[in-house]
This record gives C-alpha cells, structure tokens and sequence, in this order.
C-alpha cells in the first residue's frame, strides 16, 4: 500500500474556487505569494521546457486594465453589457495572476503538450492559493483571448497567449457547493 497523504487528498476532493467578484483585500504579499508561485512551478513539464510565465497584476494596473478592456471591447462592438463584464474582472481585482503560455521550440515536446502544461500551471496555482488560506479564483474571458488586449495590456509577445487569469485574495463569502460530475458515468475501465 503507498504512503497516503489524508490532508492533501481531503484538501483535493473538497477544494472549491472563490468567485473573484467575493474577493476583498488584502491580497498575499509578494512574501506570500512566493511559495504558491513555487508550488505551481512544480506542474508537469515534459522537456523541462518551462512553457510559461507568470504576470502579477495588483495595485493601479487593474484600473489600466479595465480600460483598455472597455475601450477594445467598444471597438470591437460589443454592446454595452458585454462591455461592463469585459472590464468588470480588472474593475474589482485585489491582485491575480496572469498564466502566459510560452511555448518554446522542441523537436521532442508538441505545442499541445505545452499547452496542457500552461493550464495545468493555472490549476496548480488555484490550488495552492486555496491550500494557502486565500479565495482564488481562475479567470478568462473575451479581454483574455484578445491579441491586441494581452499585448498592449500585459506586454505578451506573439507567439504567446493568456492561459488564465487566478484572482488570490481575501475570502469575503463562502460559497455554496455545488453539483459534481458523476465521475462513474465519465469513466471508462480499459483492462484487456
């Protein structure tokens, strides 16, 4: 029999994300934020290739965010709605951090393996927010996906994109549970 670890695994079957929009200050100091930096570090990389970076927003880039979400999300006409929520992730952040997939050239490792690495680094870095006593929650949204956005907003190189947006702060709320998958209907048993 391994060696088991209850509390991780306890931690890992009722973990539960923080809606950003509950989120209060304070947020983690960089002392803080170190060791959940390190811990999603720590994510599956084939190659040791490293396929990501990470961004730390707080402070006044959130409302330069915010408006340049606004304005490209005006520009690309979008009504008035889809603008509000464009810009409403930036309007109310504490401090999140930007996963940036880096893709790197690798005749052994395939962009979609770098890919899979890059989102595995934002739910590593969920969890170990959570783990850390903080509300995290892990973000997109259309601003996410947008080349001119993630450029001129947070200096992301072409070849690069935004693998998610992890808000880390003070949990105002609980939030409910809510329904899980029904891992017995999902899975599959291959045994010859």
């Amino acid at each position: 029999m391994p060696d088991a670890n209850p509390a991780a695994l306890s931690f890992l079957l009722t973990r539960r994300s923080r809606p950003a929009k509950t989120l209060v200050a304070p947020g983690p100091t960089a002392e803080a934020l170190a060791p959940i930096l390190t811990a999603a570090a720590r994510t599956p990389d084939h190659g040791k290739l490293e396929p990501w970076r990470f961004i730390v927003i707080e402070g006044a880039a959130f409302a330069r965010l915010a408006t340049l979400a606004g304005t490209l999300s005006a520009q690309a006409g979008r009504d008035e709605a889809q603008i509000a929520k464009d810009r409403s992730q930036f309007d109310q952040g504490i401090l999140a951090v930007a996963v940036v997939e880096s893709p790197k050239p690798s005749d052994k490792v395939p962009a979609l393996e770098q890919t899979y690495s890059a989102g595995a680094v934002c739910l590593a870095l969920l969890n170990a927010a959570l783990a850390a006593g903080w509300g995290a929650n892990w973000l997109s949204g259309w601003a996410s996906h947008d080349a001119a956005f993630v450029q001129q907003g947070l200096g992301l190189a072409p070849h690069e994109r935004l693998a998610g947006i992890v808000h880390i702060a003070t949990e105002k709320t609980a939030p409910p549970e809510r329904p899980r998958p029904d891992t017995e209907a999902l899975t599959t048993w291959l045994s010859a």
